[in-house]
């Protein structure tokens, strides 16, 4: 193992969540390998338009750009990534040197007012900016007023506070992680609302030529959760995702075989009937994850997905 030149820099995104992410990789590599690890802290795209949904301005890529930037022109090392939020395909030059076990990858319901989502009356008003959650809410409850809800979490529970609406759906996760937990009303079982692909695990990015950096990482990566992480992504990958496309993916493990469970949605038509699959298989590495995730993708074609692509 090559000695690391010190200190490592973590960019991070400067919302409490993403920071708390950061702070949580900064003591967990100082704690096992003695490491020097600093933060350079950022603002990206994806935080600064407020007013769009980020189908309509370029996807969740723009949440990551920035970072990238800083570890192309040295400034930074590592970036540390929301999984979910990660681009199926990363940019020439970079990698996923390590996905960190999963918090709780469920999707949470958040209301003053409501105990669960069955609990809401006819038109009540929604928050959500995920167009996958908007097909799996509409699937259920076809009467509710679904709309657009972005910024970091402590604006999104500001809005929801201040009277805007009546519940909206947050991550699990990011909850969980801020000491928030107790916001959460009621969590979507998976067989209710499918995850998105990577929710709830952390991805953390480097150049692909930092080796002694991508060998010091792969030691902490949870390989349950990364390859897991893998056929989720690659459903989406082989259906050409993007920010668009309502795609959920979810991989859990039993026994040693790994169950996938993907639902395509339209986006432009939200209350088409939703596509969905399952499929499983003995999954050994990265190749097997990948190929059980292009045959879910294969599964949404052959059920016509086609028609409910972007063109």
């Amino acid at each position: 193992m090559r000695r690391m030149q010190a200190p490592i820099v973590i960019a991070t995104r400067e919302s409490r969540l993403a920071l708390w992410q950061a702070h949580h990789v900064r003591d967990a590599l100082v704690a096992r390998f003695g490491v020097a690890v600093e933060l350079l802290g950022m603002t990206t795209r994806g935080d600064q338009i407020l007013d769009r949904a980020l189908s309509k301005v370029g996807g969740k890529g723009l949440f990551v750009k920035e970072l990238e930037t800083a570890l192309e022109e040295g400034r930074a090392h590592l970036a540390v990534h929301s999984l979910k939020d990660v681009p199926m395909d990363l940019p020439p030059g970079f990698v996923l040197a390590a996905v960190w076990e999963r918090e709780d990858p469920r999707d949470a319901f958040v209301s003053p007012r409501y105990a669960s989502l069955a609990e809401l009356p006819p038109g009540a008003v929604v928050g959500t900016s995920s167009l996958r959650r908007v097909v799996q809410l509409l699937a259920v409850r076809p009467d509710l007023r679904i709309e657009p809800l972005r910024g970091n979490l402590d604006t999104r529970l500001r809005k929801l506070d201040d009277g805007g609406f009546d519940a909206i759906v947050l991550a699990a996760a990011g909850l969980k992680r801020l000491g928030l937990g107790e916001r959460i009303r009621a969590t979507f079982e998976p067989v209710q609302m499918i995850p998105a692909a990577g929710q709830g695990a952390l991805g953390l990015e480097v150049r692909e030529d930092a080796s002694a950096l991508r060998e010091l990482l792969a030691q902490t990566s949870h390989r349950p959760t990364f390859l897991a992480a893998q056929a989720e992504r690659a459903v989406s990958r082989a259906l050409g995702g993007s920010c668009s496309m309502p795609l959920a993916a979810h991989a859990t493990w039993q026994g040693g075989r790994l169950h996938l469970d993907a639902a395509l949605g339209d986006g432009e038509t939200p209350t088409r009937p939703l596509l969905k699959t399952t499929v499983a298989e003995a999954v050994a590495d990265e190749a097997g994850a990948r190929a059980l995730g292009e045959r879910a993708a294969a599964a949404l074609r052959a059920a016509g997905a086609g028609s409910y692509l972007p063109a």
